[in-house]
């Protein structure tokens, strides 16, 4: 496998490289990772069984549309592939090795202006993406909407309770699938915002820092309102207030963001009962009964 992604490596580089070490680092339920390296080269690599999903694919999609707005860095996309010749076959994506810093509060405060600009970029003029992807190991369903609350209430919530309830998870007694489309709809029915480019999974372990500022990864790409991000920023790993204050100076946060700051985390809360279980189902509905309420 090293000597095939070696070969890619070079070819794609121009500059001849050839694995003299593989090391094994953590992160990632869905694949392994390494670091591998010769006398002069470092890169970051993922691994996984190849299967139809190609989930490092849209990994690799996801990283270059962010890096291709030049309003936030990524690691750089070397090459990914598929290795030939082996049973079985992995499916790999080689990165840039990026070297991380603890950050201060002025980097999160330039990860929120820089995050701002991302949003800002004015590119597209429907919600969606061409296919579906993933976020985390789970499919996110997209297709390309001109309503966001119809993208929203539909490929987002829907789609998630959905699966859910095929695998018995959410139960008929959780609530009715297409009532809560319908309310998750009407709450957002008079809300359509830019349409931006998200990370779509924004938590605190996605974000990094090297010596020249921010690095965003591991992201579930589509393009929606800005608030879903800022959303999951609160959720999971909380950034501290200088990112939010970071993003604010950039791109003042609209008040009715608070209403609707519990939808967009329903999505991220659903996706963990998929991955995690009843835990989350239980927080889910809490949310839904609070939602119910507005």
């Amino acid at each position: 496998m090293w000597h095939f992604i070696s070969e890619h490596i070079s070819d794609e580089t121009q500059q001849f490289f050839i694995c003299q070490k593989a090391q094994r680092v953590s992160g990632g339920d869905t694949h392994e990772s390494y670091i591998i390296k010769d006398t002069t080269h470092r890169y970051f690599v993922k691994t996984r069984k190849y299967d139809d999903t190609q989930q490092l694919s849209h990994e690799a999609e996801g990283l270059a549309a962010i890096a291709n707005t030049q309003t936030i860095a990524t690691p750089r996309v070397i090459c990914h592939g598929i290795t030939a010749n082996e049973t079985p076959n992995m499916e790999y994506l080689v990165l840039s090795h990026v070297r991380f810093i603890e950050p201060t509060e002025n980097d999160y405060f330039i990860l929120g202006q820089q995050l701002a600009a991302l949003h800002a970029v004015n590119a597209y003029t429907s919600y969606g993406w061409p296919h579906d992807n993933y976020i985390g190991a789970s499919v996110q369903t997209n297709g390309k909407m001109a309503s966001w609350a119809d993208f929203f209430a539909e490929k987002r919530i829907g789609s998630m309770l959905e699966r859910l309830a095929s695998i018995g998870t959410w139960k008929r007694e959780d609530g009715n699938i297409d009532n809560i489309v319908t309310r998750v709809r009407h709450l957002l029915s008079l809300h359509q915002p830019h349409p931006s480019l998200l990370h779509g999974d924004l938590w605190a372990g996605n974000a990094g820092f090297n010596k020249k500022g921010p690095v965003l990864f591991d992201p579930a790409v589509y393009v929606g309102d800005a608030e879903t991000d800022l959303a999951m920023a609160e959720l999971f790993g909380v950034f501290p207030q200088s990112f939010f204050e970071g993003y604010h100076q950039h791109t003042p946060i609209e008040n009715n963001y608070r209403l609707r700051k519990p939808i967009y985390q329903l999505y991220h809360i659903l996706n963990h009962g998929l991955l995690f279980g009843a835990h989350y189902i239980a927080q889910a509905k809490q949310i839904l009964d609070d939602i119910y309420k507005h």
